[in-house]
């Protein structure tokens, strides 16, 4: 990761919550998790420099990539060269018309999401998808654990809060695994 980024001339930017995986299991275990049915257009929120894209890409039909840091985009054309089943978009998740891409790009296809998020964005990210309208077969998002807590918290317990609420009006959350601080650069 880093080679990648000092050949790119960039670094992590911090106003954007960058932490890159550096452990390559834990991208091919995510991406195993994120949908059931291999004909699926995946929604990859801020794929980085496209460790866990690549993996996106070879187990479903297609990967939307939306990256927020122009920076990025060289790179990740770079890196997901070899893959024509990925399209990246340099956009802001939280602006972006989720309806319009997933009509543009999922012909009919189930979709879903998957994503390494930042915790100060987690919840307005997770609301905006929610109420976006789109019915997605599933939400995969790494989170800093005390956020999965709360986020897969059930009622009376003291994690328990709106964003729980809220998720268990539309589906079900569930913790699938952990992840050591170890495994990010930078460690968050």
């Amino acid at each position: 990761i880093k080679s990648v980024m000092a050949e790119a001339g960039i670094t992590f930017r911090k106003e954007f919550g960058q932490n890159f995986l550096t452990n390559r299991l834990i991208p091919e275990e995510i991406a195993e998790s994120c949908a059931d049915n291999p004909e699926s257009l995946i929604i990859e929120i801020g794929p980085g420099i496209g460790c866990l894209t690549k993996e996106l890409a070879e187990r479903y039909k297609r990967v939307v990539a939306v990256e927020i840091d122009k920076g990025l985009i060289p790179v990740l054309d770079k890196t997901l060269a070899e893959y024509d089943n990925i399209t990246v978009i340099n956009e802001d998740i939280m602006k972006i018309d989720l309806r319009a891409l997933v009509n543009e790009y999922s012909e009919g296809m189930p979709v879903s999401v998957c994503a390494n998020l930042p915790y100060y964005i987690t919840t307005p990210i997770l609301m905006r998808l929610l109420e976006s309208g789109v019915k997605f077969s599933s939400i995969t998002v790494m989170v800093q654990n005390e956020v999965a807590a709360r986020l897969a918290a059930l009622p009376g317990k003291s994690d328990y809060g709106a964003i729980t609420a809220v998720l268990g009006y539309y589906g079900e959350a569930r913790k699938l695994f952990k992840v050591s601080k170890g495994c990010f650069i930078p460690m968050p």
